[in-house]
């Protein structure tokens, strides 16, 4: 049953994950999310309605604008096909639910802040603590446990920690971040916390191997590794603490 329900939500997600792209753009500008209506960022032309059709528009016109012919950032499509693919797995996993609800707002706020930090190096307040709220509500209402405040709150501390200890390597974003992590999965959010520890550590590497010590100078964007960890903590965090728990 819940393989149906999966199905049923995917393509209401892909129209929700067009939205994210209007937030992912417009936000780090300081523009209206609302008004006016999406046109094309290189040459102004409004978008027509056919050309807006989630996914299907972009693969239609090649991935270019009807009117200039500027080539459309990947950003579009992988924001749509990964709100909806991460709704659909919530869904599976957790059943037409609360628990699914609350995971799918989690999820579709770590897709948008990772793609504003890919490109202008911004995990919007306007995303990332409305979403906070959401979820904690969410997770309260259906598991009244302190796991989920003392998660948000433990995971802002440790990042405010090292963003003290270190702040050309991480911001205040990443720590509002960190928070949203912590009420999204709650007592796992360690797994989240190390594993995007462990995935930044991939890109640090590849630029030391290159530039060698001049790398320290490169910034890179923390946010997307953070939110791969916190899908990760998501959909597997449970098994991971208790086969880390059985080694010992």
């Amino acid at each position: 049953m819940n393989v149906a329900f999966a199905a049923v939500v995917f393509a209401p997600s892909l129209v929700f994950g067009s939205f994210l792209n209007v937030v992912a753009a417009r936000l780090p500008l300081g523009r209206s999310v609302v008004a006016p209506s999406s046109a094309c960022m290189h040459c102004g032309a409004e978008i027509r309605s056919r050309d807006n059709i989630p996914l299907v528009s972009y693969l239609l016109l090649r991935g270019r604008c009807r009117d200039c012919g500027t080539a459309i950032g990947w950003r579009y499509p992988a924001v749509e096909i990964g709100t909806a693919l991460l709704a659909a797995l919530c869904v599976l996993k957790f059943g037409l639910s609360l628990h699914a609800l609350a995971a799918a707002i989690f999820c579709a706020a770590l897709v948008t802040v990772s793609a504003t930090d890919i490109e202008k190096r911004i995990v919007p307040n306007a995303v990332v603590l409305p979403a906070a709220a959401v979820v904690l509500a969410l997770q309260l209402w259906r598991d009244p446990s302190l796991q989920w405040p003392l998660g948000g709150f433990g995971a802002a501390l440790f990042l405010f920690l090292a963003a003290l200890a270190y702040p050309r390597g991480m911001g205040m974003g990443d720590v509002k971040l960190a928070l949203l992590l912590g009420v999204g999965v709650g007592k796992d959010v360690p797994v989240a916390l190390f594993a995007g520890m462990i995935f930044a550590l991939v890109p640090s590497v590849a630029l030391f191997a290159r530039h060698g010590s001049s790398a320290r100078k490169m910034a890179i964007p923390f946010a997307p590794f953070l939110a791969l960890g916190g899908l990760l903590a998501l959909f597997a965090g449970g098994p991971i603490v208790h086969w880390y728990l059985s080694l010992s």
